[in-house]
């Protein structure tokens, strides 16, 4: 009896441990980035590269935002996430209502034209889409780099999208039609509310794709005015190479929405995943 107890005893001590070691390995990378960005550059060089800070420096926090812009470009990628995520996950929605509940006979090709889309990796279509943006007048614009980036993110949105709302039982929305509701309505009304999960999980893929995007932003623009944070960070690694603390603490800056973020929403990050994985 007393080796029967052991038994599940022993496996919850190894699943611990498993769980604490995974955990370790997740959190140390942050907590070691953080404590460089307190050294200055001569002290990182010198001292060991696990050892405290000698003397706690914050002035590198200071000088990277100063150096790398990081008010404006925090405003923009803000700005940018925002109007993204809200963009793909109602259009994204409405898309895959369409697809799902109202039939014709364009709505196969159509919807295979959106999957599509989740296969075209993001260097594949860079050249010609600098040239399309280019050609019609948007480059060095804000519109130039929301459009590309709602349509990059519209074939997921599309593709989880239709599969879930596919899932929702056909007589709440005849009886909503006849009792006189348009499809906008029932969209509004019935459809989105109880995709709510769903939708959480394409609005946190993309939310981290949108928030770290660095390739399109970095082509698409060449004024400052309208760049995004990984655009600032990666000032760090060309003239400042060798200013370990600023680049650390360009790092920490450019992460800590992202960490804020995860804080604010967990419960509501873990719930969608979890929902997007079942019905996705």
């Amino acid at each position: 009896m007393a080796d029967v107890q052991r038994g599940p005893a022993a496996a919850k001590f190894v699943i611990y441990l498993v769980m604490f070691v995974f955990t370790l390995l997740a959190i140390y990378p942050l907590f070691w980035l953080v404590i460089q960005s307190f050294k200055t550059t001569q002290e990182y060089l010198t001292s060991s590269k696990l050892a405290l800070p000698q003397r706690w420096f914050s002035g590198n926090y200071f000088y990277a935002w100063q150096m790398g812009k990081f008010g404006i470009l925090l405003l923009n990628s803000v700005f940018y996430t925002a109007v993204t995520v809200i963009s793909v996950v109602v259009l994204g929605f409405m898309a895959g209502f369409a697809f799902a509940k109202i039939k014709n006979k364009a709505t196969p090709l159509l919807h295979g034209i959106f999957i599509v889309g989740i296969l075209l990796t993001l260097q594949s279509i860079m050249v010609p889409l600098f040239l399309m943006v280019n050609a019609v007048g948007l480059y060095n614009t804000r519109l130039g780099i929301l459009i590309p980036y709602i349509g990059i993110g519209l074939p997921m949105g599309v593709y989880l999208g239709t599969e879930f709302i596919r899932s929702i039982p056909e007589s709440l929305i005849e009886s909503a039609r006849l009792e006189g509701a348009r499809y906008l309505r029932i969209f509004a009304s019935i459809i989105f509310p109880m995709s709510a999960p769903v939708a959480m999980t394409v609005g946190i893929l993309t939310f981290t794709g949108t928030w770290n995007e660095f390739m399109l932003i970095n082509i698409l623009t060449s004024s400052d005015a309208i760049k995004s944070i990984p655009v600032g960070i990666n000032r760090f690694s060309g003239a400042l190479a060798s200013d370990y603390g600023k680049q650390f603490s360009a790092l920490v800056i450019g992460m800590i929405p992202m960490v804020t973020f995860y804080l604010i929403f967990r419960k509501q990050i873990t719930k969608g995943v979890a929902a997007g994985a079942v019905k996705g």
